[in-house]
């Protein structure tokens, strides 16, 4: 140990230098963790908490327009096209 240096700077740097072996430690193990459960999320079990998602969309509907509709539909469209 240096003789300029005191004891209770070198407990502080020991301090830190454990905290931070701590926080990498616990930081890959969440990494490690998250990365494992996204392979679980792709499979189909979800987020807990959230409804599951639907597998197919909804059916799509049409409806059949006049001519005044149709008409009228390519008028509104002429319209905005030109803003």
């Amino acid at each position: 140990m240096p003789d300029d240096v005191s004891i209770l700077a070198m407990l502080g740097v020991t301090l830190l230098v454990l905290a931070a072996v701590a926080w990498t430690a616990v930081l890959v193990l969440l990494l490690r963790r998250a990365r494992s459960g996204g392979a679980a999320r792709r499979s189909g079990r979800g987020l807990p908490g959230f409804p599951r998602p639907r597998r197919a969309a909804p059916p799509l509907e049409a409806v059949e327009l006049t001519p005044a509709e149709q008409d009228a539909f390519a008028g509104l469209v002429r319209r905005l096209g030109r803003r």
